[in-house]
């Protein structure tokens, strides 16, 4: 299964909200945009907003190919 490209865009903040979603990313072991993207879920989920899960790449190693293909 394939991740679908993110939408990029420039995102202007006050610099003290910036710095409290950092500390709170830094909490969660986070970067600020998979932080941002998670207070926003939440956000709309508590407005009754419904949004599928989102589509996680895959991490670790790929699995190894049989032996004598490459």
């Amino acid at each position: 299964m394939s991740v679908p490209p993110k939408k990029a865009f420039p995102l202007r903040l006050d610099p003290a909200l910036y710095a409290a979603i950092e500390r709170s990313a830094a909490t969660d072991l986070r970067s600020v945009n998979a932080q941002v993207e998670c207070l926003l879920r939440e956000a709309l989920g508590r407005r009754g907003v419904k949004l599928e899960d989102p589509v996680r790449a895959r991490r670790g190693r790929p699995p190894k190919s049989p032996e004598g293909e490459e």
